[in-house]
């Protein structure tokens, strides 16, 4: 996987957020991830919204795919509602 981000926008999502791109990479890894279109409004592309473990805590990576170029746009602790995605999705695959 290619991976591309505005270096600006990441030192505000380090100081937002604390987590810095370059770590957010890492949600790709987790194979229980969850990977969702987010449509909340148009942004003129298609943004994804990618859950998953890093550090042994669940974030939310949100990024545009760009060819073969995953262009990172925010990263996050995942909400509560992110977080029982992830859990739901998770179960099912248990039962």
């Amino acid at each position: 996987m290619n991976f591309e981000w505005d270096e600006n926008k990441n030192k505000k999502n380090i100081e937002k957020h604390g987590i810095d791109f370059n770590d957010a990479k890492e949600v790709f890894k987790d194979e229980k991830r969850v990977t969702l279109e987010n449509d909340r409004k148009d942004f003129g592309e298609t943004r994804w919204l990618t859950i998953g473990a890093i550090f042994d805590a669940i974030f939310s990576v949100v990024y545009t795919i760009r060819e073969t170029t995953f262009r990172i746009i925010s990263a996050r602790n995942a909400s509560r509602k992110e977080r029982k995605e992830y859990d739901k999705h998770n179960n099912q695959e248990n039962e």
